[in-house]
């Protein structure tokens, strides 16, 4: 099972998933054209890709879906309110019905070896989900867009082998940038993007033993730096261990160093990792 990152921040998302047989796109935010030089690094094509998994209808994430969907014929999974959303978006063009699969959080989808996992997130959009698949054993967790999270966001990633994590902004970054008061306040909300403080903060309640690598996503263009998203999420590990250290005298916990750690890029591909 390997999982990359064709395209990742907030001018266009674009995720691949797949085993030896099964090939999957998460959201199609950017142009065909991208999309099919992206797979194309990883030796495939648009005709193998088996589905397209929308997480939600805000152009980031859609851009691509009309062009490629009308070309190829390939289903489309999302949930009612996001399909709906997608049908309004004069953007995307019209994609015939037939291609819509509708999916509910918590209601797995098997496609062929892969079992998708939808799940609710928090974000302002008409009806957003994040996405775990799983081939076997393996498992892959692809979380952006969400702004807070809770004990049901946890368990439903606990136990990934590999994750895909959104680090959207620096706060100090946001406060001090360019952007309108009203559009600050949307993405520091709840229904707004995770900071790389609270992503670190969230994979220090998703770490495990087998962890094998983290990818942070969907970094700001205008409010956050890849050094900054990399070093603040390694802060937030840190300290979460140092303080079990100190709580509990135990000192074989996971440590930062112990799994590898990358920053999608928004332009290329990201390095593609092998889930063992």
């Amino acid at each position: 099972m390997r999982i990359c990152s064709i395209a990742s921040g907030s001018s266009g998302n674009c995720i691949y998933v797949g085993s030896d047989t099964t090939h999957l796109l998460v959201d199609v935010g950017i142009s065909g054209k991208r999309t099919e030089t992206g797979l194309n690094e990883l030796n495939l094509s648009m005709r193998d890709i088996d589905g397209i998994f929308i997480t939600h209808e805000h152009a980031d994430h859609i851009a691509g879906l009309g062009v490629l969907g009308r070309k190829y014929g390939i289903p489309v999974y999302a949930t009612k309110g996001t399909i709906a959303a997608i049908k309004k978006t004069s953007s995307v063009g019209a994609i015939p019905d037939e291609l819509f699969q509708p999916i509910c959080a918590d209601e797995k989808i098997i496609i062929k070896d892969l079992i998708c996992n939808p799940m609710k997130i928090s974000h302002d959009a008409a009806e957003p989900v994040a996405y775990r698949i799983s081939h076997g054993k393996k498992k892959v967790g692809i979380i952006t867009d969400l702004g807070t999270y809770n004990d049901y966001t946890v368990e439903s990633l606990r136990g990934m082998d590999a994750l895909l994590l959104e680090a959207n902004h620096d706060i100090n970054m946001l406060q001090v940038g360019p952007y309108p008061y009203y559009l600050k306040q949307r993405i520091l909300g709840d229904r707004g993007h995770l900071s790389n403080e609270r992503a670190g903060q969230l994979l220090c309640d998703l770490l495990h033993d087998k962890l094998q690598a983290v990818m942070l996503g969907h970094l700001s263009k205008e409010n956050n730096l890849p050094e900054l998203a990399y070093e603040a999420v390694r802060v937030e590990v840190t300290m979460a261990q140092m303080k079990r250290e100190e709580d509990e005298c135990v000192s074989t916990q996971i440590k930062a160093s112990d799994f590898p750690m990358y920053v999608a890029s928004r332009s290329e591909p990201s390095p593609v990792i092998h889930i063992a």
